[in-house]
């Protein structure tokens, strides 16, 4: 197993190495309209992310980034562990559309249970995943500390190519013109998608406020029967300080960056009362009245 996480941390500093003097225009490529970092997406690996067989029993992991989804995976796979006692396999990039095309046929001899991570809208997921009606959690996190989380990521992990200030990266993130594209795109196609069975929406504060709960939610989900004792064990460990204190050893250099603050609220040090105008906007027509417009909380977690 060491020479597993070796591998996957290996890889994870291949894709982070390949930023070094790039600037943010050199960053990203469009994809079917969507920007990508080159860094760990290709035209290539997209054409081939068809190729991907899904099993009836992947369990497939959907957020847009810095909602929370590596957290989710830790948890998912201490799940696995717990339940199963078997560790998932991780020598692969985690989320399916980064790495190399050649990865889909060496995901074939990943065991399942496998974890399947993704920052893709629903419409661009391989047709698979639906075919063999394979279980699909979509974490979601309020978009104020989503862009927040985003920004510091972009300016705190070396080598990655920096925004000059907030200003500038909060008015790409409300054009869509960050990796992975508009947080407001990804959230319209999947609320058509929230009642679709095998697909759940969790929320990151909903995390953060009762992990235990969740953590019995998810398992549930997936079709797992740990008892109290195992959920609230799981919990304990996957509490995002705990997290946070392991990351070096599950991600490398990059593990501190990934697992930040982890906190509800952040966006307050940052937004202006324009920029907080912009987004509450944005909001009220894009998921004010929506299902998960309501499961977003947006007037507990968003509003001064």
């Amino acid at each position: 197993m060491a020479e597993d996480k070796k591998t996957f941390i290996d890889k994870i500093s291949k894709a982070l190495a390949k930023c070094e003097g790039l600037t943010l225009k050199d960053l990203l490529f469009s994809y079917r309209g969507t920007p990508y970092p080159v860094t760990a997406c290709s035209v290539e690996t997209f054409q081939a992310l068809e190729d991907l067989e899904a099993r009836r029993d992947d369990m497939v992991l959907v957020s847009y980034p810095k909602c929370g989804v590596n957290w989710l995976i830790q948890i998912l796979s201490d799940l696995i562990f717990t339940t199963l006692q078997s560790k998932p396999v991780s020598t692969e990039l985690p989320f399916i559309e980064c790495g190399d095309p050649g990865k889909y046929q060496r995901m074939k001899q990943i065991p399942s249970p496998r974890i399947l991570a993704t920052h893709l809208n629903y419409d661009c997921l391989p047709k698979s995943i639906f075919k063999n009606k394979a279980k699909i959690l979509v974490l979601f996190r309020n978009p104020k500390d989503t862009a927040v989380s985003f920004f510091h990521f972009h300016n705190n992990v070396p080598g990655v190519p920096s925004y000059s200030s907030w200003d500038e990266f909060f008015s790409e993130f409300m054009n869509g013109k960050v990796s992975w594209g508009s947080y407001f795109d990804h959230a319209v196609t999947w609320n058509k998608h929230i009642e679709d069975e095998n697909t759940m929406i969790v929320i990151y504060e909903d995390l953060k406020e009762n992990l235990t709960a969740s953590v019995k939610q998810i398992a549930e989900f997936f079709g797992f029967s740990p008892t109290a004792e195992q959920i609230q064990s799981i919990a304990d460990r996957a509490t995002f300080q705990a997290v946070k204190d392991k990351a070096q050893e599950t991600h490398g250099a990059i593990g501190s960056f990934l697992f930040r603050k982890g906190g509800v609220g952040d966006w307050k040090n940052l937004f202006t009362e324009a920029q907080n105008q912009e987004m509450d906007a944005k909001f009220k027509v894009c998921l004010e009245g929506t299902k998960l417009g309501a499961k977003l909380k947006y007037d507990v977690y968003c509003k001064v």
